[in-house]
């Protein structure tokens, strides 16, 4: 079931855009369809026409629903998933039911942040581990709904199971139970050499006394306590200690796992967890915010110790962390505008040119798309760069002269990227830019000195086509 993460990530790049698949849509649609779900509030009156368990706690013309009913929000979360993921669970009265938009809204980050860390096309395969999924299995269900996936899931065993098998997915879903010292990621004990992710959405709270405290200061009682059990909610540490574990587990882990990822209830949770990664120099982390109707809001945070970096809206998707200085570094930046004019297509063709020039690992650019992507060993474009290689080359030629030294050049293709990058001319109504993304590497100032090259090869393009 495992695939070779870290070897993927190591992967050359390719041109085209990909997409996955659901149970019974073509490949294509797939993700517009998903994401479409839930940018609006639930329509009851519709779902209790497709639903007619669903219509019998709907009153007010159809419109409102009775939230403080246990009974009245298990059954909306079962019309949710059976109408748009066609999904089945059974939960038994004592356990968490948990709100579908939430746990949706967390496999589409999961999603884009497996995306846009590859070099594959969008969509691939991967094998994610739910750490405590729940009675529901909730999480590894809308995972194998939206996509070709496969699921390790610690937790509730009975209940989790029947669920995986109401859906057929025993092939995909394989639920294990954990003993309170075993280790959180199991890799070693299932004698797995690597998986894609992790993911987990703890109890939040460190004690009873404090899950009441919380309780007490809402204005009415959340989306799901009235179904949830103390062990779902409560855990030694809080969700902080929960996750610290997990964290520790995956320093020694490392890249046997691409992302590590946790959902937490507390911005403060959030920052103490990347007071961690800071701590560990850890750079290659992302943080977003989930947001369900007008006053939930939930945070998560990923962590990855190899080098490909999200993009930047999947890294920094949450404003809420821009007071606490806790965003991980910007990928993505502007580096040139220019006014609408003609022949864009020989301004692309310079630019491509000018980054082909240099001493890169690969470089693939698309003339359809104006758009290329690249891999260096370092800031080759830079001119400590170009005198270092000077000095190389000069002492290379002096050995050469005495008669000693290794004349032969290793090959580019089996050189260490440290820095890879897209760039993008996109075309709009009265302008033109060149983009950059970071793709992969550790060196953050490495984006800011590629714009800094970009905007005077640009500028040469233009020159150029005057000339021209």
């Amino acid at each position: 079931m495992a695939e070779n993460a870290s070897s993927r990530a190591q992967q050359r790049p390719h041109a085209g855009v990909g997409t996955g698949s659901h149970r019974d849509l073509a490949r294509g649609p797939k993700d517009a369809y998903f994401r479409s779900l839930y940018t609006k509030a639930p329509d009851f009156r519709a779902m209790a026409l497709n639903d007619p368990e669903f219509a019998a706690f709907i009153k007010g013309r159809g419109r409102d629903l009775n939230f403080s009913d246990p009974n009245a929000v298990m059954q909306l979360t079962k019309t949710l998933l059976k109408v748009d993921f066609d999904l089945s669970i059974e939960l038994p009265e004592d356990r968490l039911c948990p709100p579908v938009t939430n746990r949706h809204n967390y496999i589409l980050w999961l999603k884009d942040l497996l995306d846009t860390t590859s070099y594959d096309e969008p969509g691939r395969k991967a094998v994610g581990l739910d750490i405590g999924t729940g009675a529901s299995c909730i999480y590894p269900l809308l995972g194998c709904a939206q996509r070709d996936w496969s699921f390790i899931a610690t937790g509730d065993l009975e209940c989790a199971e029947n669920n995986v098998k109401l859906n057929d997915l025993e092939s995909r879903v394989r639920v294990i139970g954990r003993k309170p010292d075993d280790a959180l990621i199991p890799l070693d004990d299932l004698k797995m050499d690597c998986i894609d992710f992790t993911m987990t959405n703890p109890p939040f709270y460190e004690s009873t006394e404090a899950m009441l405290e919380s309780a007490a200061g809402k204005s009415r009682p959340p989306f799901t306590a009235c179904t949830g059990a103390e062990v779902e909610m409560v855990t030694e540490g809080g969700e902080v200690g929960f996750i610290s574990r997990i964290f520790e587990e995956s320093l020694v882990l490392r890249e046997r796992i691409q992302w590590y990822t946790a959902m937490v209830g507390f911005l403060s949770s959030l920052t103490k967890i990347v007071d961690k990664l800071w701590e560990h120099k850890i750079d290659n982390y992302a943080v977003t915010e989930f947001t369900q109707g007008n006053k939930t809001r939930r945070w998560a945070i990923a962590w990855s110790f190899q080098p490909l970096r999200p993009a930047q809206n999947v890294a920094r998707g949450t404003k809420a962390a821009l007071s606490r200085n806790i965003l991980p570094p910007m990928t993505e930046t502007t580096a040139f505008k220019m006014p609408l004019r003609e022949n864009i297509g020989g301004f692309a063709e310079n630019l491509s040119n000018a980054i082909a020039a240099l001493e890169l690992v690969s470089w693939n650019w698309n003339k359809e798309k104006l758009e290329g992507v690249g891999r260096a060993v370092d800031k080759v474009w830079s001119r400590p760069w170009r005198r270092q290689k000077k000095r190389e080359a000069e002492m290379q030629m002096n050995k050469e002269m005495d008669g000693g030294g290794n004349t032969e050049k290793p090959s580019s293709e089996a050189q260490v990227c440290r820095f890879g990058f897209k760039v993008a001319v996109r075309v709009a109504r009265d302008h033109v830019s060149v983009e950059a993304r970071w793709l992969e590497g550790h060196d953050e100032v490495a984006l800011e000195s590629f714009r800094g090259f970009l905007k005077t090869a640009s500028e040469k393009a233009v020159e150029d086509l005057k000339k021209a």
